[in-house]
């Protein structure tokens, strides 16, 4: 089923200028340098500008899907409530807004970052050290949708296998810096025990 079967998508908001911390109040704002490679909304960078005369349909909040467009990875990442507010999406991210009757925000997102998906971006991203995938390149991406119940169990299942895979490697790291300070601490004992001997002539 084509993506644009599943969701509206819009282009985010064009800043026209540089855009400023405001000073008094202002609008929350996602830009591309908020998500990380690894699809996460880094929410500690988030900024607060002077937008209040943009219009509400740039918004993005808890059900909608941001699709990072431009750069070394075009991923997508559903808004959950961890974001209290909406928020302003700005160009280069897209806007999805998924039917919640066909596919969830989740499921939406999981299915724009499997590889075969990516596959199909890559191939039509444009531009050279600048890469962007086009609109028309996402409403003709093909995906795989069962039922709702079906989706919200694979997208659980995901996060924690997402989940296990961080505190494996979290785990390997500590093993990594013990070892290291263990074998640290030897070299250092060896040291003190076994001074120096001048080899001689």
């Amino acid at each position: 089923m084509k993506l644009s079967e599943l969701c509206t998508i819009q282009m985010g908001f064009t800043a026209r200028a540089r855009l400023d911390p405001a000073t008094d109040g202002g609008r929350l704002a996602i830009q591309l340098r908020d998500i990380t490679l690894d699809g996460e909304i880094t929410l500690a960078t988030l900024a607060r500008v002077d937008l209040s005369d943009v219009s509400d349909r740039y918004d993005v909040g808890n059900g909608d899907v941001v699709f990072r467009s431009r750069g070394e990875r075009t991923i997508a990442i559903a808004i959950d409530d961890a974001i209290h507010e909406r928020a302003i999406a700005i160009l280069p991210l897209m806007i999805l807004r998924p039917n919640p009757s066909r596919i969830t925000s989740d499921f939406l997102a999981w299915s724009i970052n499997l590889p075969t998906s990516q596959r199909h971006l890559d191939q039509a991203a444009q531009g050279g050290s600048l890469r962007m995938v086009p609109k028309s390149a996402l409403e003709d991406l093909r995906l795989d949708v069962p039922d709702l119940t079906t989706q919200r169990q694979i997208t659980a299942a995901a996060k924690l296998a997402k989940r296990e895979a961080a505190l494996a490697a979290s785990l390997v790291e500590n093993n990594l810096s013990l070892t290291t300070l263990a074998l640290a601490d030897i070299a250092k004992r060896r040291s003190n025990t076994r001074p120096y001997e001048r080899s001689k002539p």
